[in-house]
């Protein structure tokens, strides 16, 4: 849980810090874009990869490692002092995190055998993340307020220590026991396609499509053709596509990867809007945030059981629903709107994303073997990364396009005019000295930004409100595993027997159901 901690708090200082950083690094719109999402960029590309790792070379292993080079990646994003410098460092933390989420996840795979034991513990791993999300605006704007913006990334140092030296005393060791080797060619081929891909679809969204992106997405998908043909050639993959056959598995990935898709435009702008627009101090900003980690805590830890009482697909649907009908009361927002309703909204997120992410997060660790644990967890983990990068990269361009195009009153020197179009902080930053000329600048971006806030949260919310559509087909059948009767050993093997029982309506396809046997 530790781990999960270290990850959840780092992504959430970021946003709350992005308007101090703005202003000491002075990066450019596309700039600033790329300190958000090259961390995903890279993480994304590198999951898979390093869930593999975890399981051919321990996942203990790989995850104490993994988080002392988060630790000390950290103090480099702390003292940068350029922005190719951040996005450097943001893009080495990435390398770092990519084998945090998958260890953790594969570890309860192999701890938790009783399915009941393991809805509880997702539950519990996503609270957790939830916590973090809350813990780390709260902290981070404390920081903020009485120290450099470089500080919010020293607070992973003290949970990286702790997670060090107790995690290897209490963390039992699991891999594979037939790994196979761990195949370099796959891991270049999954890292070049992912960044081809999601740079293109950025690029393209920001630019247009000319040459040199289209280029671009065509050796990412050329790379990625090639990884998935090596996967169905290899006797040991790096990564098993035969698990996609599982309709449930390959429904619960989807759902993932578009919810995120849908919210990580509206989460990276939402600081921004908090502090700049509404003029709250980092702080209230980052205590405002607090009702979507309430609701996400609060219904992770209930959302197996709901789940097995009604389905999967209604629990899942239901909140990927709410979640899309909350982004679209964000369209109806404005520079004065009031609390109440802000919260109301951040709740309702919460409450739907917790419901659904525990219960993909479950259907996928029961939909495979253990001893593939790792690889599925981080077939999860990259369906998350990668919506944020594209989320990030299509509804933050929306925002940038839209907020780009006001026009600047008048009298207001060209230099000033330059920054305030390149990001609202540069707005507020050039506003100050201007008297009632900034003032009026000033009030032309806010507005504008308002304007692309909500072209992305009404692009958000048709995303959610269709996935939740999509989810209620491919989830269809879908069950979590009951507990079995028996306890002890013999209960732990009748526990196997039974996931793999009820893992859900393809497990019973005979491509799927033989490729298990074969592996096992």
């Amino acid at each position: 849980m530790l781990a999960v901690l270290l990850v959840a708090v780092d992504a959430t200082v970021l946003g709350l810090a992005t308007p101090f950083l703005s202003e000491d690094l002075r990066p450019s719109g596309t700039q600033l874009l790329w300190i958000g999402d090259i961390y995903s960029f890279v993480i994304a590309g590198l999951l898979v990869s390093m869930g593999s790792l975890g399981d051919r070379i321990g996942r203990k292993k790989l995850l104490l490692s993994g988080s002392v080079a988060f630790g000390g990646i950290s103090v480099l994003n702390a003292y940068a002092t350029s922005p190719e410098m951040m996005i450097v460092a943001r893009a080495l933390l990435g390398v770092a995190g990519a084998t945090l989420m998958p260890a953790t996840l594969a570890l309860i795979r192999n701890i938790f055998h009783d399915p009941r034991e393991r809805s509880l513990a997702v539950g519990i791993w996503g609270a957790m993340a939830s916590a973090g999300a809350a813990v780390g605006p709260i902290v981070g704007g404390f920081l903020l307020e009485h120290f450099w913006w470089g500080s919010v990334f020293l607070i992973n140092l003290p949970v990286m220590a702790v997670l060090v030296l107790v995690g290897v005393k209490l963390l039992p060791e699991s891999r594979n026991p037939r790994p196979g080797p761990w195949d370099v060619p796959s891991v270049l081929l999954s890292l070049i396609g992912v960044i081809g891909v999601v740079y293109a679809v950025k690029e393209a969204a920001a630019h247009g499509f000319g040459g040199g992106v289209a280029a671009t997405a065509l050796t990412g998908i050329a790379a990625l053709t090639w990884f998935v043909r090596r996967q169905l050639s290899l006797p040991v993959p790096l990564l098993d596509m035969r698990l996609f056959q599982h309709r449930g598995f390959r429904g619960a990935v989807l759902a993932d990867l578009l919810t995120i898709l849908g919210l990580s435009g509206l989460v990276f702008f939402l600081s921004q809007y908090l502090q700049l627009v509404q003029g709250r101090d980092p702080l209230e900003a980052g205590l405002a945030e607090i009702p979507a980690a309430v609701g996400a805590v609060a219904t992770g830890l209930v959302a197996g059981r709901a789940a097995r009482r009604f389905s999967v697909r209604a629990v899942v649907s239901g909140g990927l629903a709410a979640v899309g009908l909350a982004l679209a009361a964000v369209t109806l927002f404005g520079e004065h709107t009031g609390y109440p309703a802000l919260g109301t909204v951040l709740l309702v997120v919460g409450v739907g994303a917790g419901f659904s992410f525990t219960v993909t997060a479950d259907v996928i660790l029961g939909s495979v073997p253990k001893e593939e644990a790792g690889a599925a967890a981080a077939v999860s983990e990259t369906a998350y990364e990668l919506g944020a990068a594209l989320g990030i990269a299509l509804l933050g361009t929306v925002v940038t396009g839209v907020y780009r195009g006001f026009t600047t009153p008048r009298g207001i020197p060209a230099g000033a005019a330059a920054s305030a179009h390149e990001s609202l902080g540069g707005a507020v930053e050039a506003a100050h000295g201007l008297g009632r000329q900034g003032d009026a600048l000033l009030a032309a971006a806010q507005e504008s930004f308002m304007s692309g806030l909500r072209v992305a949260a009404g692009g958000g919310a048709l995303i959610l409100l269709l996935t939740a559509g999509a989810a209620w087909v491919l989830l269809r059948g879908q069950r979590l595993a009951e507990s079995p009767p028996q306890e002890g050993t013999e209960g732990a093997e009748s526990a196997e027997s039974a996931e793999n029982a009820a893992g859900g309506g393809a497990r019973a396809d005979a491509a799927g159901a033989s490729a298990v046997d074969r592996r096992r």
